[in-house]
């Protein structure tokens, strides 16, 4: 029985590997002239393969089948996958990186495992569609292949760059349903006065997402300003909600606390200044702030309260300066495209496919892996887990 995967990233080469091993004759068709493209972008070049914290919270799918897919037997498997195809962890908080550092040796295990179990690689073509006679006939832009088993792994269209994608074409032609598709861990871009005068700004800040004014996530991490917006991982976890509330025309703020060390409330905050002016006798409010804050921000908040640089504390409206300082506003208009995005929110609807195996529940013998299904992660390891789960799912389910 021979089984063709079409796509030589994370989720393909997993599960062509998994099938080989089983005795399978497999082939992989890949329509760049490199293989693992994406996968060594990962990480920035580093490949955080995976993460121990697989709590649910951190993925998202419209279907709660997503469940099935993490939480049975391949999540355990994962780790001795890697470990058989010799690559060496280096484990920092949880987060999972192979001990060169480097997303190539992922990439070149993965490759020699296959090649070494005989898989062939096809590269340089592009399906173009999929027939079912008594095998499936795969054509590409050269050639016609006949398969008794086919494993989509083509991902999404996130990063493509002047890469042609057409993955989601196939599928529908193949009667699966997609829900709607979103560009996701991607920069934010805002509408708002002081970006420009903020670009090039890296602060560890609390992000407080307020969607219709209602506060609907927070994230805790380094960010940094552009000059249309916010970049920084912490800000990518949020944007596949924000394009999600702003397609249904929603109104989506973030709020910045850009003191994220000051545990306590805005009352409390107040008494620190007063104190911090005590101490310190004679500074204005900038040298004030700028003990804790970069000098940009400082003179940002200075602009937005419409004082000058010699203004002390007992000068301003302290509750005004307070705000901004806890929960600093900036309207979210939108996110950069998919070419700059890691990810794709939305994909094949999961009631769609066997969450066991990978099969298809619309067409016999067809296997969906990756991130072609509505299943995303947030940073942290957690795409590419859901890449090698799913492969080795598929490629176990085969029969």
């Amino acid at each position: 029985m021979n089984v063709y995967v079409i796509g030589a990233g994370s989720s393909g080469l997993t599960c062509a590997i998994v099938l080989a091993r089983r005795g399978f004759k497999v082939y992989v068709i890949e329509q760049n002239n490199k293989i693992g493209k994406k996968l060594l972008l990962t990480g920035n070049g580093r490949c955080n393969y995976w993460n121990e914290n697989q709590e649910i919270t951190k993925y998202h799918s419209k279907d709660l089948d997503i469940f099935k897919i993490i939480y049975n037997n391949t999540k355990e498997e994962v780790l001795p996958f890697f470990q058989s195809i010799g690559i060496m962890p280096r484990i920092n908080n949880g987060y999972y990186y192979p001990y060169s550092n480097q997303a190539i040796s992922v990439v070149n295990a993965l490759v020699n495992t296959a090649k070494n179990l005989n898989v062939k690689f096809i590269t340089e073509e592009k399906v173009l569609n999929l027939k079912k006679t008594t095998k499936w006939e795969i054509i590409t832009d050269k050639n016609k292949y006949l398969a008794d088993k086919v494993v989509l792994a083509m991902g999404s269209k996130a990063y493509l760059k002047n890469d042609i994608y057409n993955g989601y074409e196939l599928i529908k032609k193949l009667g699966h349903n997609l829900t709607s598709i979103y560009p996701a861990l991607v920069p934010l871009i805002g509408d708002n006065n002081f970006l420009k005068d903020l670009a090039g700004v890296r602060s560890e800040v609390i992000l407080n997402l307020y969607i219709d004014k209602q506060l609907k996530a927070q994230e805790f991490g380094e960010v940094q300003f552009t000059d249309r917006g916010i970049s920084g991982i912490c800000s990518f976890n949020l944007s596949g909600m924000i394009n999600e509330s702003i397609a249904k025309e929603k109104t989506v703020e973030i709020g910045i606390n850009l003191v994220p060390w000051f545990k306590k409330n805005k009352e409390a905050l107040i008494e620190f200044l007063d104190n911090q002016e005590q101490v310190l006798t004679n500074y204005t409010l900038s040298n004030i702030l700028e003990g804790f804050l970069n000098y940009k921000i400082v003179n940002v908040i200075l602009k937005k309260i419409k004082k000058d640089i010699n203004t002390k504390w007992q000068e301003v409206n302290k509750e005004e300066v307070v705000n901004i300082l806890m929960d600093f506003k900036i309207k979210v208009i939108g996110t950069k495209d998919y070419d700059n995005a890691q990810i794709c929110r939305g994909g094949v609807v999961l009631k769609e496919i066997n969450p066991y195996t990978m099969e298809s529940l619309k067409v016999k013998d067809i296997y969906l892996v990756g991130e072609l299904l509505d299943v995303d992660g947030v940073c942290g390891g957690y795409n590419l887990g859901f890449a090698w789960m799913s492969g080795i799912a598929a490629g176990k389910g085969i029969k």
